[in-house]
């Protein structure tokens, strides 16, 4: 049965996963996927709301404001009660799409205003300061954050990549309904300190990158890829070459195994193990086209058992795989 979790303070009542818009940025920026159809970034939104995905998480800089034009469309197509939209601001570019990081009350307000307008919206569900940085820079963007709250322009205020440190810094501020970390099998930085303090805070929690951007989804291999476009950015990943990806590699065949018990796709297990921890609201799950989005779809009720968690957390420490 597919249930939902309310995020932090919010009165969104959110499925277990969300469509990650990243990937549909497509090329032709630092952090671009390599090429990718328009047409089928908004076949796999639509396929993920028909089945059941209640909210799409994109960022201004995804493809530098193509993945948010990609999702206002599909916005437009969507029939019936629309999915929660979440974006986010702090990264900005240049006319030669150069990349850099602001967090003025001025800049903040005018990324809201170009964000309204791709996605054709009049207001944003939930808006996140992207990265702290500036880090000086946090409690003026976070207090304009507030005021386009008030205004309207946003219904609910976030973080992401927050160190508690930082989050407790917005605090004094305003308060937080989320914060967006990235939190995986293979990174599990935040799950010592991070993710116990938004628990104890009452601080929604959606992860990113729950499969490692495609690396624990059982269908990655190192022949596909060296045959990736250069302009993809994971093949500049540690993560994604060696000595750590054949480690990665037999982690994704593990999950694989477990997957294979319960008809699931090994990247339906990398999500589930993410939504065993209670400080976890819901996850990312990106998607290419309407057939990535249906496999990864029982990810919306798939859940471990407390031995499989057991199996998985042994294996990890044993090969030691990734960092805690």
């Amino acid at each position: 049965m597919m249930t939902t979790k309310v995020l932090g303070n919010s009165d969104m009542a959110l499925t277990a996963v969300g469509f990650g818009a990243w990937a549909i940025g497509g090329a032709d920026y630092a952090f671009g996927w390599g090429s990718q159809e328009d047409t089928d970034s908004i076949g796999a939104i639509r396929k993920a709301v028909d089945l059941g995905v209640n909210w799409v998480d994109t960022a201004a800089i995804y493809g530098l404001g193509h993945s948010e034009e990609v999702v206002g469309q599909a916005l437009k197509e969507i029939g019936g009660k629309k999915p929660y939209v979440f974006t986010k601001c702090s990264m900005r570019w240049n006319e030669k799409r150069e990349i850099y990081r602001s967090l003025t009350a001025e800049g903040v307000r005018w990324e809201c205003e170009q964000s309204l307008k791709r996605l054709g919206v009049e207001t944003i569900d939930l808006y996140q300061i992207h990265w702290p940085d500036p880090d000086a820079e946090i409690e003026e963007g976070w207090g304009e954050m507030q005021k386009l709250k008030e205004e309207g322009k946003i219904r609910w205020a976030g973080v992401s990549n927050f160190s508690v440190a930082q989050m407790k810094r917005a605090q004094g501020i305003g308060v937080i309904t989320s914060l967006q970390p990235p939190y995986s099998l293979i990174n599990r930085r935040v799950g010592a300190e991070v993710l116990p303090f938004c628990l104890e805070n009452g601080i929604g929690v959606i992860n990113y990158s729950p499969m490692v951007s495609g690396l624990l989804t059982g269908k990655m291999t190192a022949e596909r890829l060296s045959k990736m476009a250069d302009d993809d950015w994971r093949k500049k990943s540690p993560n994604f070459n060696e000595p750590k990806l054949s480690k990665n590699l037999s982690l994704a065949d593990l999950l694989g195994e477990i997957g294979k018990k319960h008809g699931v796709e090994t990247g339906v297990v990398a999500v589930a193990w993410t939504l065993n921890n209670p400080a976890i609201t819901a996850a990312i799950v990106g998607g290419r086209n309407a057939e990535q989005v249906e496999g990864t779809s029982k990810a919306l009720t798939f859940r471990l058992t407390g031995e499989e968690i057991a199996e998985i957390d042994s294996f990890v420490k044993t090969n030691e795989i990734g960092n805690a």
